[in-house]
């Protein structure tokens, strides 16, 4: 595999995965951009705990242009986009119109495929294998980062979501704080064992294995199950099998061999759940990883979250009162049933 690192007109940085080593990406972008600049703010929450992004510049950002105008395709003659080149494989490129940039974070892009109507689920294995990649060399770059303390990297996928461009993309989030989620998460684990001396993750897995009733799909090096307590009406975890690694830079060989077969497969089931004319299921599906320079990090187990908002064919989970007003979840999917679902639309 090979990377290719050269910038944009406005100074952002852009990426090229090549599966090939002898790749060539030495095309300039021709647009005339001014200068990238930031104007992203974080506020703390002293109340809850927990911080706020401001990017006011956001309202600006591209919102569902014509497919002969989307700024993800390759560029073709005088239709510029963000990729100069007229082919690529994955692109990364830092996000025009980012949450959070400068000093508080970093904000990226990740193309899947040249491909405007392909999907992440369409990707072959290789394909699947080189995002993977990208993901965990933009991770071990974005560790250096002065002002990033978490990485997410993750697909919104579907108008339903609000995915304001259609062409299969992900983002990257190197956020300048800990997540909510994930610091309510460590302190159940730091809890856990000052109290047991044992591992919280650890455990919950073996439960779920040893249980199997929510269990979906099982590899050699891969668990995915719908978790007992499941927040949305189908939501999948998907944990390495063997062992515990806090981020995507410690998979070993074998791990990594094993996802993109995985992955597709429950990409795949995801949109059959609805059945035929229900049309691709939206979906968000994100790698927890660990935060950098933290305690204990070796306690936390990376793992993958894949749900949809979907609770039957025309009918979205919305956050309304008890969800956003008191964070307190009500699913109409119990997770047994769910797991039931997606066994029965293996390929």
């Amino acid at each position: 595999m090979k990377r290719t690192t050269t910038r944009l007109a406005d100074g952002r940085e852009l990426i090229y995965y090549d599966s090939r080593d002898d790749a060539v990406r030495d095309t300039l972008d021709r647009r005339p951009l001014q200068p990238a600049v930031s104007a992203s703010e974080i506020r703390h929450n002293a109340l809850l705990d927990e911080h706020v992004g401001y990017a006011a510049h956001r309202q600006s950002r591209t919102y569902h242009p014509p497919a002969d105008q989307c700024p993800l395709c390759p560029t073709r003659g005088d239709r510029l986009s963000e990729i100069p080149a007229d082919s690529y494989e994955v692109a990364v490129f830092e996000n025009r119109f980012p949450s959070f940039g400068g000093d508080v974070g970093r904000c990226e892009v990740v193309c899947f495929t040249p491909d405007h109507d392909a999907s992440f689920a369409s990707l072959t294995p290789e394909q699947a294998a080189l995002v993977l990649h990208a993901w965990t060399d933009r991770t071990a770059d974005l560790a250096q980062h002065p002002g990033v303390r978490q990485v997410y990297c993750f697909e919104n996928r579907g108008a339903e979501i609000g995915v304001t461009l259609g062409h299969p993309h992900g983002q990257i989030y190197g956020y300048p704080f800990v997540t909510p989620h994930t610091a309510r998460a460590l302190r159940s684990v730091a809890a856990h064992k000052e109290r047991t001396g044992g591992n919280l993750y650890d455990e919950l897995l073996a439960e779920e294995r040893a249980d199997g009733r929510r269990i979906v799909l099982e590899t050699d090096t891969w668990t995915a199950f719908v978790p007992r307590a499941a927040r949305w009406p189908y939501e999948v975890h998907l944990y390495p099998r063997r062992r515990r690694v806090p981020d995507l830079l410690a998979l070993d060989d074998a791990e990594r061999a094993g996802f993109p077969a995985v992955y597709l497969e429950l990409l795949r089931r995801f949109d059959r759940i609805f059945g035929e004319g229900a049309g691709p299921t939206p979906y968000i599906s994100g790698w927890h990883q660990a935060p950098f320079a933290i305690p204990d990090r070796e306690d936390f187990a990376l793992h993958l979250e894949l749900f949809t908002i979907r609770r039957s064919p025309g009918k979205l989970k919305y956050l309304a009162g008890s969800e956003s007003g008191m964070g307190a979840f009500v699913s109409d999917v119990l997770p047994e049933a769910a797991a039931d679902r997606l066994r029965e639309v293996a390929t």
